[in-house]
């Protein structure tokens, strides 16, 4: 294992150390953590586009908490290693790949020496990613998932074209070519704040601006053809998986449009212990909104904490 960097960016909270980790089958993958006590370690999963840096607040918030907080650069994204070195497409050969740098973040021997029992947080595509960890038999007493993509919007007929596309062109490199209507550059840097998907509040949008200005390199683009058909493939699948009869709890937005919302509604009560929260008023970054939001969000979480912990 080696030091890795963590960038000095808008709201990163000091303390934080770096690795880079080696998954199973020989991924480069950058994890960092923080300490914040011996309450617990919140094992922090972002979304597709998403890097450590960004989760800054939320790492303060935790620590905040008396909770240590690992969060895990995704392969293809953040300074994890990127298939074909491309940052303006997003690619991933196969789900179940994500699950290996799950493995090797919470199998680093530092991760495993924080203290407290473990905790699941997971946003967007990181609560697919969770969700199946969890399926697999993940060892956390509770989870928490903000915007979880268990669905995405989306016509079948348009999510099966996708499919046929992935398989088909392979052969002539069509699967690595962006989902039609998806730019080769990261959202925020690309779209103004006003009629954003993201967030209503323009304080955390700025961050977004800033963070790929000073450091560019953390973006990732659109997502590509056999992301999002593996995407697709994964969800189904989970939709009828097992769940591990632990407390969980899941936020979403009612101005919810970059995931499906109604597969978030459809899916979260099925769970053995279940919390669905629906925020009236928040986009998809339930955890990056309008302070009246926020307030919410870590009331409603610390009533959980206090339950399980």
């Amino acid at each position: 294992m080696n030091t890795a960097p963590l960038h000095d960016l808008l709201n990163v909270p000091a303390g934080g150390e770096a690795i880079f980790v080696s998954a199973q089958d020989g991924t480069k993958i950058r994890i960092a953590y923080w300490q914040g006590g011996n309450r617990g370690t919140v094992l922090l999963l972002p979304g597709r586009t998403e890097y450590i840096e960004k989760y800054g607040r939320v790492v303060s918030k935790l620590q905040d908490r008396n909770l240590n907080v690992v969060i895990i650069d995704w392969r293809g994204q953040g300074l994890s290693f990127r298939h074909d070195g491309r940052r303006d497409r997003g690619y991933v050969e196969s789900f179940a790949h994500y699950q290996q740098d799950i493995a090797a973040a919470i199998n680093a021997s530092e991760i495993m020496a924080l203290e407290g029992p473990r905790l699941l947080f997971a946003h967007s595509m990181g609560g697919c990613i969770g969700l199946r960890a969890l399926v697999g038999g993940l060892d956390v007493k509770g989870a928490v998932f903000s915007s979880p993509m268990w669905g995405v919007p989306g016509s079948t007929a348009a999510k099966f074209v996708l499919s046929v596309v992935s398989t088909l062109g392979r052969p002539f490199g069509q699967h690595k070519a962006l989902v039609p209507g998806k730019e080769p550059t990261y959202y925020a840097s690309a779209n103004p704040f006003e009629g954003n998907e993201l967030t209503n509040d323009p304080e955390y949008y700025a961050m977004f601006k800033s963070h790929l200005e000073d450091q560019p390199d953390l973006g990732l683009g659109g997502p590509t053809i056999h992301w999002a058909a593996k995407a697709i493939e994964e969800m189904k699948a989970l939709t009828k998986a097992s769940v591990p009869d632990i407390p969980i709890l899941t936020f979403m937005g009612t101005e919810e449009i970059v995931v499906d919302g109604e597969a978030i509604k459809a899916r979260a009560p099925t769970f053995p212990d279940t919390t669905l929260e629906i925020l009236a008023g928040s986009k998809h970054e339930v955890w990056m909104e309008q302070p009246e939001i926020q307030t919410q969000v870590w009331d409603i979480t610390d009533k959980f904490l206090d339950q399980i912990l």
